[in-house]
């Protein structure tokens, strides 16, 4: 259990709750045990009236005091199980809820890099099923293993006081049973690591295939991907019922030693009995407790397989909780960022791929300038703007930001003062309107829509039936290429950060939408550092600078006037986009 360690320090949290749950949870178990005493005491008076010992109004008298203890015993024994539940199961849920945040933040803490080299579905899989299998260990597998372990305590030592010989003859089965579940156990957390893989293959594949559905109807994939999960589900399938078949071994087996504890104690018992060592009731006692016991042993089978597979989600779980972020904060300091950029030879390869995507680079930047990035694909410009971003950072050369080193800089400042617009427009399944504010949470309405007129996507959007409150499908699959970038680039004006990045966010609109745009971020840019990728000269020609890179190093650079006199990659590209726009 050495992995389920980790949770100890919820237990701690909540050591309060669960204190009094398990004193409950002792209390209810006490009255339990009055039950099966009463009924023996029950038993032996009316052996003594039939046997002619005593009177029939000493028989009403004794039966109504045992029953009415019977009846008050059982109705106590609910209510403390009922406060038993509400604490400890409740208690199971913090756990859950507390667990789910710290993996969710760290999710978020970790670099670009882990989510390259992990899937959305197996990253899901940890955060839901594996912390539901924990849950599970903190709560119902302690509150039972606490019922089971307080009922064997105060069964036992009241059966060893009342007869010992016969007691000992009715556990005795009970250690090869220990002997069972510690071996079927072992068996059951190899097995459920590998059901638990499975899962998160079934949920990697599932997420994809309805992310990408779109592909496979366009390609008639349909039957492909059909074959493929029936496959995949087949092997999951059979690791769960490789899984259930240990499982299955343990009710069995609990039979079968209990039912040879009531044999023995009917043979022994009723030895004792007719040799008169132990009275008739003792006997029934005796059979109400091995019964009893029935339940709370065969829960150690169970309980134990939830250890087991908790042990092995937890397993999953601190897989990632150990990886530290590649990019971290080093200072807590606060910094004004006023964009002041620039690279002095910077180099950077990606770690995952081993693909060096910037040479060398070097360029200045100020506020309330402009400067615009061209080249072929791959060539290193979305690169550059993540660097800037500090979401990944440089392996060689400095990069400075207003004339400190950007590792210098706190974090969230450096990362609060980008709006920054991606190559993939993203959108979330909400409404446009929340899409937007997510650069600004407290926005207003005049706000939101004054940044969708900047964007020249105010008009569409009041034309959908909803208009601002229209939800969006997964990844914003509702609206049109154009309309999602468009949207994204409202949702980084909105945040009014003083330096913009905006990754080739105009691939997807007309020419005519583009130079609106265009001349909506020129005002809105005037005292701001704004940095613009594209693929065409059109977006980048009314910057201040323009950079030409190509395999990650800086070829030309230049204003468009002076990159048009220089015969080079720049002038051929703007020719032959020129030749295009006029065919």
């Amino acid at each position: 259990m050495k992995e389920l360690a980790y949770i100890n320090k919820y237990f701690v949290t909540y050591s309060g709750r669960l204190i009094i749950g398990l004193l409950i949870t002792a209390i209810a178990t006490v009255f339990r045990i009055v039950v099966p005493a009463k009924i023996g005491d029950a038993v032996d008076s009316i052996k003594s009236y039939i046997n002619g010992e005593s009177t029939y109004e000493v028989l009403t008298s004794a039966l109504a005091l045992d029953i009415g203890l019977i009846i008050g015993a059982a109705l106590l024994s609910g209510f403390f199980t009922f406060l038993m539940r509400q604490t400890i199961i409740v208690v199971s849920r913090y756990i859950e809820y507390d667990l789910k945040n710290e993996v969710f933040r760290h999710y978020e803490r970790l670099s670009l890099n882990f989510y390259k080299s992990n899937r959305t579905g197996d990253l899901m899989n940890r955060i839901s099923e594996d912390v539901s299998k924990i849950r599970m260990y903190a709560g119902p597998a302690l509150m039972y293993s606490t019922t089971t372990v307080t009922l064997f305590v105060v069964a036992i030592s009241y059966m060893l006081y009342t007869a010992p010989m016969l007691t000992l003859y009715a556990v005795g089965p009970l250690p090869f049973l220990s002997i069972g579940i510690y071996k079927l156990s072992i068996e059951i957390h190899k097995r459920s690591s590998i059901v638990q893989k499975y899962l998160s293959q079934l949920t990697t594949f599932t997420q994809e295939r309805f992310s990408g559905i779109s592909v496979i109807k366009a390609y008639g994939l349909e039957s492909r991907s059909q074959e493929e999960f029936i496959t995949l589900a087949n092997h999951s399938k059979d690791k769960n019922i490789d899984l259930t078949k240990v499982q299955a071994l343990f009710f069995p087996l609990m039979i079968l030693l209990i039912g040879l504890s009531n044999i023995l104690v009917i043979y022994v018992g009723g030895n004792q009995y007719i040799d008169g060592t132990i009275d008739f009731g003792t006997i029934v006692e005796f059979l109400i407790y091995v019964n009893m016991l029935t339940w709370p042993v065969a829960i150690v089978g169970w309980v134990s397989s939830m250890v087991q597979q908790a042990e092995a989600s937890q397993g999953r779980i601190n897989e990632f909780l150990k990886q530290e972020p590649q990019i971290i904060n080093h200072t807590e300091e606060n910094h004004q960022i006023s964009g002041h950029i620039v690279f002095d030879k910077v180099s950077f390869t990606y770690p995952d791929t081993k693909i060096k995507a910037l040479n060398e680079v070097s360029f200045k930047v100020a506020p309330g300038e402009t400067l615009a990035i061209i080249g072929h694909t791959g060539s290193g410009k979305s690169t550059l703007l993540e660097l800037i971003a500090r979401l990944y950072d440089v392996d060689s050369g400095t990069y400075t930001m207003d004339g400190l080193a950007a590792k210098s800089i706190n974090l969230n400042d450096l990362r609060n003062a980008i709006g920054y617009v991606p190559q993939d427009a993203f959108l979330f399944s909400e409404s446009i309107l929340d899409n937007i504010k997510f650069g600004k949470a407290d926005a207003t309405q005049e706000e939101i829509e004054s940044a969708a007129k900047r964007s020249v996507v105010h008009e569409n959007i009041i034309n959908f039936k909803d208009g601002y409150h229209t939800v969006l499908g997964e990844r914003g699959i509702t609206l049109s290429g154009g309309q999602k970038q468009r949207v994204s680039i409202a949702r980084a004006l909105i945040k009014d950060a003083q330096i913009l990045l905006l990754d080739d966010c105009l691939s997807a609109v007309d020419t005519e939408t583009e130079e609106a745009i265009l001349h909506h971020l020129l005002e809105y840019s005037q005292n701001k550092t704004t940095i613009i990728v594209s693929h065409r000269v059109s977006t980048v020609k009314n910057a201040d600078r323009i950079l030409v890179l190509d395999h990650g190093a800086v070829i030309q650079e230049g204003s468009h006037d002076e990159l048009l006199k220089a015969h080079g990659y720049y002038k051929e590209l703007y020719e032959k986009q020129l030749v295009e726009k006029e065919l």
